[in-house]
């Protein structure tokens, strides 16, 4: 094989990716995840703790009260333990019994009759466009994956992620700082995160009481008018090394990747590193993270962190910091103005059971995105086929680092 040809084949082979697939009313969603280094320790309770947390939150639909989202792993996995093969991970939809008949995968005489179509497509879903790519007649088969729910599954691979970087001391944890017109005008700190994430009530995942209950207004607001109202989730990765990413390609850019994931959550519709709205309206020398050298901890250390964590697509060793816009959930149970599909004649939209308010779902899947680009990320550098052996890459990073 010549040289250039195999150093591609190894770059195939160390490629960390995720894949889910399953419809919101179907049997189960399937996840997998390939790159994981063998040794990783492995918790389900952990992975159900991240389900429990993105069902959470003052503003959830009805759907909440029937799921309760349990992993259910069938590879990969041994004794607690990755074993550096993919991991195979099922979620079953305790809603499928109402469902079989209106979704079979095997057609049968008399299927037709049990469908549930949808044919008022609802503006601001992928209703209209994805019947017109995929030639549908109903919109049931598109707004199935379309949905949100599609999200427990990358959950639930985002908590192998982060086992796997809290190997190497890095944490990631989000909040909620707006909802509607209601923001929170503080930097939340690091610890008030953690005791946040391991709280058993949540309402809108905010870290200040005072500017929950006014976004609680906000969502009691939606609820009595038949709306919903979106808002605003901050990510924070904690002890990130410098390093991650890389300058020399577009598509190397750890920021650009970032965005990139976060933006794929369902209902999110721009995303920031660190404040980049509140900079934009700034002059540079108000917006720059200036230098210096911290001889006690044998770092380099910044007077800010208006960059986010990332300079010119590498992580330069502070907090990453990524905010997800969510807009207002489509489905309202006052509905818009739509089409009839097969009549073409004026209608109002589709209701499908629904939410008001899922910005602290929303909070718990950018986590879970935020992680799997930084685990990725943390696998390129470091490599590895076990946990042992990445550890060693990166413990003589970090001293190579501090001996500058």
């Amino acid at each position: 094989m010549p040289a250039g040809a195999a150093l591609g084949y190894h770059k195939l082979l160390q490629v960390f990716r995720f894949e889910t697939a399953g419809e919101s009313h179907g049997e189960c969603l399937v996840a997998t995840l390939t790159g994981l280094p063998a040794g990783v320790p492995v918790s389900v309770a952990s992975i159900n703790r991240e389900l429990w947390r993105r069902q959470q939150g003052y503003g959830r639909g009805g759907r909440m009260k029937i799921e309760t989202d349990m992993a259910e792993i069938v590879a990969g996995v041994r004794h607690g333990h990755t074993i550096g093969a993919p991991v195979a991970i099922l979620i079953r939809n305790r809603d499928w019994a109402n469902w079989a008949e209106a979704l079979p995968v095997e057609d049968a005489e008399g299927a037709e009759d049990k469908k549930k179509p949808v044919t008022r497509p609802r503006p601001g879903h992928a209703d209209l466009a994805g019947v017109l790519k995929y030639n549908f007649r109903d919109a049931r088969y598109v707004l199935e994956r379309a949905s949100a729910r599609e999200t427990a599954a990358r959950v639930a691979v985002g908590a192998l992620a982060k086992a796997f970087l809290e190997q190497f001391g890095v944490g990631v944890l989000s909040h909620v700082i707006a909802v509607g017109p209601v923001r929170l005008e503080r930097q939340a700190a690091w610890e008030e995160l953690v005791a946040l994430s391991r709280r058993e009530q949540v309402l809108l995942s905010c870290v200040d009481a005072e500017t929950e209950l006014r976004m609680k207004e906000v969502v009691d607001q939606a609820y009595r008018t038949g709306d919903t109202v979106g808002g605003v989730f901050e990510v924070v990765a904690h002890n990130v090394p410098p390093g991650l990413g890389s300058h020399v390609t577009w598509d190397a850019r750890l920021d650009g990747r970032l965005a990139q994931a976060v933006m794929s959550i369902q209902a999110v519709k721009g995303v920031e590193i660190g404040p980049a709205a509140e900079n934009a309206a700034r002059f540079g020398s108000e917006v720059q993270d200036t230098i210096h050298y911290d001889p006690a901890q044998r770092r380099f250390v910044r007077g800010s962190n208006r960059a986010g964590g990332l300079e010119g697509g590498i992580t330069n060793g502070q907090d990453v910091i990524v905010r997800g816009f969510l807009k207002p959930i489509s489905t309202l149970r006052r509905p818009l103005e739509s089409v009839d599909l097969r009549t073409r004649e004026p209608s109002l939209a589709a209701y499908e059971r629904s939410d008001v308010c899922v910005v602290p779902a929303a909070a718990v899947i950018g986590e879970a995105m935020v992680a799997l680009v930084l685990a990725a990320a943390m696998r390129e550098k470091f490599g590895g086929d076990s946990l042992e052996e990445a550890k060693r890459n990166f413990d003589s990073y970090l001293e190579q680092v501090q001996n500058f």
